[in-house]
């Protein structure tokens, strides 16, 4: 499978680049400026396979009402902790929600899952593939899951990731959601440029944790989100305090409070702090969610607040671009 991600974002971006110019089939001597191919479909030789994937991104992103980016410019902050856990629980709360692992050189939505092994399928009638079900409501895609040797590194550079992205959105059947969060690897590079550009109203949740070490690299990201004129959704410091597991008293770990302050710094919505809790390594051990296991944790009420927090966010910021369109 994962060969034929590699070969489909290959050929894609081959006729997407040679595509600008609208080159002629060469079955129909078709002109793409005027007519679409109905001869070839996506056959190698035509540059209509790049048409067929712009409409399909646009028609997949159309029928996604919030698209949320979880990044940070320092890795080991638990973005993907974050993402996979705050997906959880919004699918618990009755949402439709896909989850999508751009951190292709080092996924982890697959293993924070326990769906390492899952075998994607594609849909005999769209051809496109069918994203792996956690639970109802809830799917995931993440090259972890296609690797055929879980120790085998993805050796991709630049052009073949931002085609690999298109195609993981294009050419994966997410079907109506009200959420498609999406992981990402740490940094500003060419991951998060090909995001911002094919999804521009995403809102990216920028997570760090309390030390200066972590909120140096995060605020590059701000500043790669205001370069970029990416929409910030707000900050979530993860790892705030460690609950102790004897009395339950706080212990500023990592010290606490940094990303509240880097967000009041520069005027942007503090979404929700994330303790540090025993049990969370225990879950991402076990393939599971800690929003999803049983009983009461200091980092289950967390990541459930998180999720509150988004979905409220969500729901003003697209209540207040509305009311601009509107006007």
């Amino acid at each position: 499978m994962l060969y034929q991600v590699e070969r489909l974002a290959y050929m894609n971006e081959k006729k997407r680049l040679s595509g600008a110019k609208n080159p002629a089939c060469a079955i129909t001597n078709t002109d793409f400026s005027k007519n679409a191919c109905v001869a070839c479909g996506l056959s190698a030789g035509c540059a209509h396979a790049a048409l067929v994937q712009e409409n399909d991104l646009v028609a997949t992103l159309g029928k996604i009402k919030y698209k949320i980016f979880v990044m940070s410019g320092k890795g080991g902050v638990g973005k993907s902790s974050v993402a996979v856990n705050v997906a959880a629980a919004l699918a618990a709360g009755g949402h439709k929600v896909g989850l999508l692992d751009l951190d292709l050189h080092g996924p982890s939505v697959a293993n924070l899952l326990g769906r390492t092994a899952g075998k994607l399928n594609a849909d005999p009638v769209s051809k496109k593939i069918i994203p792996l079900e956690f639970i109802t409501g809830l799917c995931f895609i993440s090259v972890d899951s296609m690797l055929p040797d879980p120790d085998r590194a993805v050796i991709w550079r630049g052009p073949k990731k931002a085609a690999a992205i298109r195609s993981f959105i294009a050419e994966v059947q997410w079907g109506d959601l009200d959420f498609l969060i999406i992981d990402s690897p740490p940094g500003t590079g060419d991951e998060h440029m090909t995001v911002l550009k094919i999804i521009p109203d995403i809102l990216s949740v920028v997570v760090t944790t309390p030390q200066e070490i972590a909120l140096s690299d995060v605020r590059k990201s701000l500043n790669f989100l205001g370069k970029t004129q990416g929409k910030i959704l707000g900050i979530v410091e993860n790892m705030s305090g460690l609950a102790c597991p004897q009395c339950g008293a706080d212990i500023p770990l990592f010290k606490k409070g940094g990303g509240e302050a880097l967000a009041a710094q520069k005027g942007l919505a503090f979404l929700g702090s994330i303790a540090i809790d025993p049990l969370t390594v225990l879950c991402a051990d076990l393939g599971r969610p800690i929003v999803f296991m049983d009983g009461d944790s200091v980092a289950k009420r967390d990541f459930y607040a998180l999720a509150d927090t988004i979905l409220k966010n969500c729901l003003e910021n697209r209540a207040a671009l509305l009311k601009v369109s509107r006007d």
